[in-house]
């Protein structure tokens, strides 16, 4: 890899600032998952094993408010985190100041400091002053003068924004190195966009056509196939000629539409068929529809002829990419063709040895409701983050570490 990792820098006795992404869903103060808790594991258990001293930072939510500051602290982040390490967690409630100050310089090596929740910097004294989510350089400057040098950024999921506690930190000191998991990030989906083993699918599923036509632009000049599924096909049925009756529409993005499904020619592969409902309940009426899709009823899922075909081509494949589901997930009778899909993708692996890549909310619980998430070589952990990457877009959080 072509930026310094963690492995790189020299951690003993020093203080290691360190950007994770503890944004997990908490309500009451209990949380409520904590994969990306464990995700971070590796790299402050490499810091604290040699003799660093580990000072974390991480948002949780989104804070407008004083009422937000009670619900979204990260104390129960710290509790759980001390739990998995096996070893204490200090937590400190404020952002910045002398208590922090204190904190910080009365760290040992081998101990592990987390800071509150850098977004309370986004509404200070009664204002919105978004100081962490604009990457105000004061902040920046001051987080960055809490450690000793070196920054290691291990949040993938926030890589696509510049903010204090990843940009503005890495912009004040010598050396930004990428943790273990922003290694892993970089090293497969960098690969799968800039080196794939072909042939290349990508797979594109999600309620609209306007989120995704970026990713869909670009992964058309670059993979061998894209496969749409999800409420954007149904744009795509329009332009086509089909009838769709009450199912998801974006008309201001037929031409668009139309354009791709003339280029792309055969690369492009769409639904053939469609499980559509009568109405936006799991306990609908049903039937497969074909040719169009009659008034009255909705796409919710691509059918079965749908599903063989998308099996089929990801059959072939030595990389496959996917993000977004292929019908209503959330409801179990039209979570069949997501879950298909999870099921081909492990399939590619474990007899193709395909790399297979997932990211996206409902793809990533999908694979883990299958239980095949270990059969694959990675599942990302930044949603937003994962699909500019595979747009090829250049991310700040991954620009602003050092190149090796």
């Amino acid at each position: 890899m072509s930026k310094l990792t963690v492995k790189d820098l020299n951690v003993s006795g020093k203080k290691v600032l360190m950007r994770v992404d503890f944004n997990v869903p908490i309500k009451d103060g209990v949380i409520g998952n904590d994969n990306r808790i464990t995700a971070a594991l590796p790299t402050i258990q490499y810091v604290i094993e040699n003799k660093g001293r580990a000072i974390l930072f991480s948002h949780l939510g989104r804070i407008a408010s004083e009422d937000d500051k009670k619900e979204l602290s990260l104390e129960p982040v710290a509790k759980r985190l001390s739990e998995l390490l096996n070893q204490e967690v200090k937590f400190i409630p404020v952002t910045r100041g002398i208590e922090l100050e204190n904190a910080v310089n009365d760290l040992k090596d081998g101990q592990v400091l987390m800071v509150q929740n850098t977004r309370f910097e986004d509404f200070v004294d009664g204002q919105a002053t978004k100081y962490e989510s604009k990457n105000n350089p004061e902040l920046g400057k001051y987080w960055a003068s809490l450690g000793d040098d070196i920054f290691v950024n291990d949040a993938f999921g926030t890589a696509h924004r510049a903010h204090a506690s990843n940009v503005g930190i890495a912009s004040n000191v010598s050396q930004t190195a990428a943790g273990f998991l922003m290694e892993k990030e970089i090293k497969f989906l960098g690969e799968a966009v800039e080196n794939p083993i072909r042939p290349f699918v990508a797979i594109i599923g999600g309620a609209k056509v306007s989120d995704k036509i970026e990713i869909v632009k670009s992964l058309l000049e670059k993979a061998d196939k894209v496969i749409i599924g999800g409420g954007m096909a149904y744009t795509f049925d329009v332009a086509k000629g089909k009838t769709i009756g009450n199912s998801l529409f974006e008309a201001d993005k037929l031409e668009l539409a139309k354009e791709l499904i003339e280029k792309a020619g055969d690369k492009l592969v769409l639904p053939v068929d469609t499980l559509a409902a009568s109405e936006f309940n799991n306990d609908a009426d049903t039937y497969i529809a074909e040719d169009g899709i009659k008034d009255g009823y909705m796409g919710l899922d691509i059918g079965p002829k749908s599903i063989k075909l998308f099996q089929d081509v990801i059959s072939t494949a030595k990389t496959v990419v996917w993000n977004g589901p292929m019908g209503v997930f959330e409801m179990s009778n039209f979570s069949k063709g997501t879950l298909a899909i999870g099921e081909a993708l492990a399939k590619a692996t474990e007899e193709n040895g395909a790399t297979t890549i997932v990211g996206g909310g409902d793809s990533t619980a999908a694979v883990q409701q299958l239980g095949v998430g270990d059969k694959l070589s990675h599942i990302s952990t930044g949603g937003g983050a994962s699909l500019e990457y595979l747009e090829g877009k250049e991310l700040p959080g991954i620009a602003s570490i050092t190149d090796k």
